[in-house]
Formats: structure tokens, C-alpha cells, sequence
């Protein structure tokens, strides 16, 4: 028995040393065995002697034809008939047919129809109709091989790059009409595949496809699924924007029901076709993203506010390795307090980062935060941060004897790092201090992206002796269940859920809930954004570990950090 194993180059080469098929529709049986004569040695021939024969041949071979040779004059259903209804059905409206006719007139007739040829009668050149043949049969093959790679399979529309090729065809076509550039994304739309799984998200994502293409090709324009959930427009000016929402919001109710995910639209109208093409679409998808935390906005255009923003952060992304080598970061700490002694004490300080810039001041870490997390700076100013409060929590000890650790933040982007643990490790013995006095913050989303390989590094991390802080607890979407099998020593409470604990039943309740699963777990729970002796106190009651807001401080630099580790020790000489 041979037990050779195929190769997919052999596997190729052997499909392509396969016979074509060609089927040859004729009523005179004459002209059909001329014509098979000239193809039996290169094709396998089928035969018909009129329209319906060839159909039932085209359906019992399931479409697998190269090529269909066409007479036009039949009995039963003639050839025009017969091609009529091969147009119908998608699959065998691919197969190329060459027309064989002896009229003029039925010659331009029929490529206006769409064959792809015709070979006049009487068959003289058997030569010239093998070639005329063969490359036919090579053209339609090279089509439908790049087709097949043109579209996005999921929603039938383009895929990126032959999208913006198609853009710069489209303004050289109509180069004096004005043009509108749209960029459409969702809100929460990560939380249908979490909850409902990614074959359900896909379902929704074809719908939407379908619903922009019939929109697109009723008006004349272009349309891609440029990745994910984010779709590009590219369209003759015109008021689309409502018509689209409705569309796209009527797509997403009849799957979805009433939902948190919505729709979310940008547009540059009146898009310079001098520009480049994927400036254009960038600068739509600024304008989308401009309400992505707005959900009363649905709409977006891109202006002159957006512009300004646009070019304010080139200018944050442009210093910032010099604001890094200048020391124009400043590394402050928020004091965090344990509640449950008679007296809040002292227990510990998260590091957070302001920017003094130069010329532009000083720079909300709400301004620069999110846009180098967006472009994989964060890196950068992350290290920055582990190596001053390293180095401050040495300072401290050195200062007054004690130990006041403080919480430094592990980006999305840092967790990945295949070097993370020993590049903190080797931080922290640069500084002589312990890893259980260095605490890292992991926000809650970063668990939901690739499980198993966060798991194990936050896992690894722990066992090196730091203490992991889960930040932002309640605004992710983690399911309780994971929660159960999340790696972390703390849990951080969103100050979103401590706001109105004293003026809502509801919310201090669920406060309380999320404290009992803390308790459940065994894990310390600190309340973030306490700004008030009311909310103090009804976590203090709850059984809340920990706190921090500006009922006690706001952030301060290192100095005035100071003066709550001197009250501190004050209090317990006091004592």
C-alpha cells in the first residue's frame, strides 16, 4: 500500500494538469462534433442540443464549467432564453459564455448582453478558435480570482486596500463632484461578542454590510468593512448622514431588541480629492471618535474644533521623548487611607502623572493619557512613572523609617511585555525596595483581552511578591464567573459607582453587593473618588478597607505628599 503523503504543491499541480470543462450548446449535430473535435484533446467536452438541455447539464455539474459555447438560433429554449436565465443565479452567472453565430446584428447583441465572446460560423480556423478559448478561459479565471480576493467575506463589501484604490479611481471618474467621506463605528459593540459570542456579532455585522452596500449602490458610491466593526463610506455629497443612522439603527434594533450598542457616525463633507485618500478616512474616523463617550451624540462632522485637536496632539506626541529627557512629567501621589481603625491611617499612595509642559502648560493626563495608549506610547510614560515612585518610596524610607507603598499602573499595552516581570523586578532592586511595597494597577478590561496569557503573567507577577490592584472595577466586562478566577489581591471600585451612594438607595446598595463579593473572595477592596464625610461613612459602616478621593486630598507632588506621612507619625507618638 502506498502511504506517500500529498503535498499541497502537488495537490495544485494536479488541479491545474486537470481538464477544463466546456459545454458546447448546439442543435446541429454537425456544428457540436466539429467543435468537440477541436477540444477533446485539452478539454472534456459536454454536449446539448438546446437551452433546457444545457441548463439541466449546468445544474448537474453544480456550475463547475470553464466555458460555455452558445448557440442562439435553438428549438425548445433558444440561446438568448437559455443565457437569461444563467444570469439569474449567481453562481452560474460566472461562467463565461462565448456565443457562436453567423449574424452581425446577434454579434453586438450579444456582447451588449454581456458574453464574453462570440466565434463567427462557419468554424474554419480551428487554431483561432482553440485561442480564442484559451484566453477566454484564462481571463474569467483571473477574475474571479481576484474578486474572490477583493471582497470582505463576512458583508460582501470591499476590503480596505482595493477600497481605497477603488477611492482614487472613483475621483478620477468624477474628479469636479463634490465628495463625502464616512466613517461608521458602535459603541460597545465588544460586549455583543462577550455576551451573545462571535458568531452572533459576525450575523449582526453582515446585516449592517448588507444594509450599507444596498445604500452605497443605490447611490452611486463605494463602501468597506475596514476592520472589526468599523465601516468606510465613500459617497457623492449629499445629506446621508440621517438616512444612514436610521438604517443602520432599524438593522441593529431587528436583531438586537433595545441595546447598549450604538451607532456612531463621522463624516468629512466636502473631502478634498487632492488630499490623500487615507488622510480622508482618517480624518472622518476622528470626527466618529470625537462622540464614542458622548451617547446622546450619533453624528459627527469633522471642523475646526476637531482640527484643533488633531493638531494639539501632534504637537503632545511630537515632544514627547523631549518632555521625557527634560523631567517635564511629574509623578504625583493621591493618599489612600485605611478606614476601619477608629482614625484613618495612612496605608499607602497611588502615583499618577501631570505634564508641565513648556509652552502649553500644564497638561490634563486625560489630554495625553488615552491618545499614546492609542498610538502604544504609554509605554514610555509608564516607565517613567515606575522608576520616580521606585525611587520616592526608597526616599520615604530612608526619610522617616517606615514604608508607605504606593500603586503604579500597568497599561494594556505594558501587560503583554514578555519582559514585564523582570523589567519591575529589576526597578524596584535598583532602588532597594520590596516588590510588596510596589503595587500594580491592571484595569479590569485588560483581563478580557487574550485570558490565558494575562492570567498567567499577573499569576507570575504575584508570586515574584507584587501586590495586584484589578482598577476600575465595574466598568469593563467581565462576567461574575470570571471574576472568580481573575488573578488579583485587590479590588478597585470605580469612583462611578461611589458618586451618589448617599443620595441613591440603588447605588449604595449595589455598592454593597460588589463589597460582599469582595469579602467572598478574600481579596481588600478600595473605594476610588470619596469626595465627601457622607460616602466616608457609608463605606466605613460597609466594612471598605480602603479609600481615596478628595475628601482627604487631591494629588499632591512629593513634598506636600509629606505632610499626611508626618501627621501620621505625629498621630501615633500622640498615641
Amino acid at each position: 500500500m502506498n502511504n506517500a503523503i500529498i503535498t499541497t504543491d502537488d495537490f495544485v499541480t494536479k488541479q491545474l494538469s486537470m481538464k477544463r470543462r466546456v459545454l458546447i450548446v448546439d442543435d446541429e449535430e454537425i456544428n457540436r462534433l466539429m467543435l468537440k473535435n477541436t477540444l477533446d484533446d485539452d478539454y472534456t467536452v459536454l454536449l446539448a442540443q438546446d437551452g433546457r438541455e444545457a441548463f439541466e447539464t449546468v445544474k448537474n455539474v453544480k456550475g463547475r464549467l470553464s466555458l460555455i459555447l452558445l448557440d442562439l438560433h435553438m428549438p425548445v429554449m433558444d440561446g438568448y432564453e437559455f443565457y437569461e436565465l444563467l444570469q439569474k443565479d449567481a453562481d452560474f452567472a460566472k461562467i463565461p459564455v462565448i456565443v457562436l453565430t453567423s449574424e452581425k446584428e446577434a454579434e453586438v447583441k450579444s456582447l451588449k448582453m454581456g458574453v464574453a465572446d462570440f466565434i463567427p460560423k462557419p468554424y474554419d480556423v480551428p487554431e483561432v478558435i482553440h485561442a480564442r478559448i484559451d484566453r477566454i478561459i484564462q481571463l474569467y479565471e483571473d477574475k474571479n480570482i481576484i474578486t474572490s480576493t477583493q471582497f470582505d467575506t463576512l458583508t460582501g463589501l470591499f476590503n480596505r486596500e482595493y477600497f481605497l484604490e477603488y477611492s482614487t479611481i472613483f475621483d478620477q471618474y468624477y474628479p469636479d463632484y463634490p465628495k463625502d467621506v464616512v466613517a461608521i463605528n458602535f459603541n460597545r459593540f465588544h460586549v455583543i461578542n462577550a455576551v451573545h459570542g462571535r458568531e452572533f456579532g459576525d450575523r449582526i455585522l453582515a446585516a449592517i454590510g448588507k444594509a450599507i452596500k444596498e445604500y452605497v449602490d443605490s447611490s452611486k458610491g463605494l463602501a468597506c468593512r475596514y476592520n472589526a466593526d468599523l465601516f468606510y463610506l465613500y459617497l457623492k455629497s449629499a445629506d446621508h448622514e440621517e438616512t444612514l443612522y436610521r438604517m443602520i439603527n432599524d438593522t441593529l434594533n431587528s436583531i438586537l431588541g433595545v441595546s447598549d450598542t450604538h451607532v456612531r457616525i463621522g463624516i468629512l463633507k466636502n473631502a478634498d480629492s487632492e488630499s490623500d485618500v487615507r488622510k480622508r478616512f482618517d480624518l472622518a474616523l476622528l470626527a466618529c471618535n470625537s462622540i464614542s463617550r458622548n451617547y446622546n451624540l450619533h453624528i459627527a462632522y469633522y471642523d475646526d474644533k476637531i482640527r484643533e485637536k488633531e493638531q494639539f496632539e501632534e504637537i503632545l506626541i511630537r515632544d514627547l521623548d523631549s518632555a521625557l529627557e527634560e523631567e517635564q512629567f511629574r509623578v504625583y501621589y493621591q493618599p489612600k487611607y485605611s478606614i476601619q481603625a477608629d482614625k484613618p491611617i495612612l496605608s499607602s499612595a497611588e502615583a499618577l502623572i501631570r505634564w508641565v509642559h513648556p509652552k502649553l502648560g500644564m497638561i490634563s493626563p486625560g489630554a495625553f493619557i488615552p491618545l499614546f495608549e492609542k498610538n502604544g506610547l504609554i509605554g514610555k510614560v509608564d516607565r517613567f512613572v515606575w522608576r520616580k515612585a521606585a525611587e520616592q518610596i526608597a526616599a520615604w524610607k530612608q526619610k522617616y523609617g517606615i514604608k508607605i507603598p504606593v500603586s503604579v499602573n500597568v497599561s494594556r499595552i505594558d501587560i503583554m511585555n514578555e519582559g514585564l516581570t523582570d523589567e519591575l523586578k529589576e526597578i524596584v532592586a535598583k532602588a532597594g525596595i520590596s516588590p510588596k511595597d510596589y503595587f500594580l494597577e491592571v484595569t479590569e478590561s485588560a483581563y478580557t483581552d487574550n485570558q490565558s496569557d494575562i492570567f498567567s503573567i499577573v499569576e507570575g507577577l504575584r508570586k515574584e511578591g507584587f501586590t495586584i490592584e484589578m482598577d476600575d472595577f465595574g466598568t469593563g466586562y467581565s462576567s461574575l464567573n470570571m471574576l472568580t478566577s481573575l488573578p488579583f489581591d485587590v479590588l478597585k471600585l470605580d469612583m462611578v459607582f461611589v458618586r451618589n451612594i448617599h443620595t441613591d438607595a440603588r447605588a449604595k446598595k449595589l455598592v454593597e453587593f460588589i463589597l460582599d463579593i469582595a469579602k467572598y473572595l478574600n481579596v481588600r477592596i478600595i473605594a476610588e473618588g470619596v469626595e465627601c464625610k457622607e460616602q466616608y461613612e457609608i463605606l466605613k459602616e460597609m466594612g471598605c478597607d480602603v479609600i481615596q478621593g478628595y475628601y482627604f486630598s487631591k494629588p499632591v507632588d512629593s513634598n506636600d505628599f509629606e505632610r499626611f506621612i508626618e501627621e501620621g507619625l505625629n498621630s501615633e507618638v500622640k498615641q
